[in-house]
């Protein structure tokens, strides 16, 4: 594994990560464990690719947004159409920090208006809508198209784990849909293996089998002690690495190991004004629980020698 991850610096992070493959693959080391239970657990915004000034499904949601206020005048006088209208950033960006700060009002706000968009659509119209947005519309800040805001250091990590028999899977807050519909170009990780928030669904018959159809509704928000419970449903097995950047993922990140099992806990964090976006807003308890627990802290700017994936090698 010496020419491992070759994106980051040969820092304590880099070197923590190829210390625990080689002791988990190791059946001579009483840290080893069998490829079966070798599973990782990655947060997607933030942590595999960039979430500032928001993350891309939201600017997904905020254009639909704005385009409705931009039809309906009387919706502009209304949250959350006004700040969509108004591209006023700063109103969603407080909402997401509040709601991680324990309070829900304005994100109850921002639901009353996100959940009705795809109300009795096709979950495969959703999925298809989902990766042309991705796949073709430009970062508002970088510049870049949302495919080529993937970290490539992070790629590099997730490519090592695979072929020392890890599965990885994906654990977010954000739609599952959404994120299903370029995983496995942006990762290669298969769509099976996301777990993430999802609205509830209705099967609707029709001459060619039959169509599951979103409706206004929540069904699972996966973020703090729901991504823990998640990953059991979906995985039945506790993960032995777990990668996050938020208060939202330290849940999932205690949960990995155990009682009985080694454990590799990372916390990206974004301290890269250069390159990328310095903040801790909304990360201020995962970074304090990293310190005291002796986890393993990824500092962007001193860790990786590069940001981004390169836009013509955006995807798979």
């Amino acid at each position: 594994m010496q020419y491992s991850l070759p994106s980051w610096n040969n820092t304590l992070p880099r070197q923590a990560i190829l210390d625990f493959i080689a002791a988990v693959n190791d059946e001579s080391n009483a840290a080893y464990v069998a490829p079966a239970e070798r599973v990782a657990v990655f947060d997607h915004d933030g942590t595999l690719c960039c979430e500032q000034p928001m993350y891309g499904q939201l600017d997904f949601l905020l254009r639909k947004l704005a385009a409705q206020a931009a039809s309906d005048p009387l919706l502009r006088m209304r949250q959350p159409w006004q700040a969509a209208y108004e591209q006023d950033v700063a109103w969603f960006r407080d909402a997401i920090t509040s709601y991680y700060q324990g309070d829900n009002r304005a994100i109850q706000i921002l639901l009353s208006g996100i959940l009705p968009l795809f109300d009795n659509q096709h979950v495969d119209q959703i999925e298809a809508e989902a990766a042309a947005f991705v796949m073709h519309t430009r970062h508002p800040m970088l510049d870049r198209p949302y495919s080529a805001c993937v970290f490539q250091p992070m790629r590099e990590l997730l490519q090592l784990l695979e072929a020392h028999d890890f599965t990885n899977y994906l654990v977010s807050g954000s739609s599952r849909d959404f994120i299903r519909s370029f995983s496995w170009q942006f990762y290669g990780i298969p769509r099976e293996r996301v777990i993430g928030s999802a609205a509830t669904y209705r099967y609707v018959e029709d001459d060619d089998g039959g169509a599951i159809v979103q409706q206004a509704a929540i069904d699972t928000h996966v973020d703090g002690a729901d991504k823990p419970v998640q990953i059991w449903h979906v995985v039945g097995r506790r993960p032995i690495l777990a990668v996050g950047n938020s208060n939202g993922d330290v849940p999932m990140l205690r949960f990995a190991g155990g009682p009985s099992r080694p454990a590799l806990r990372l916390v990206i964090h974004h301290d890269d004004a250069e390159r990328e976006f310095a903040y801790t807003t909304g990360a201020e308890q995962a970074l304090a629980v990293a310190e005291a627990s002796d986890w393993t802290v990824v500092r962007m700017r001193q860790d990786w020698t590069t940001v981004f994936v390169p836009e013509q090698h955006a995807t798979f």
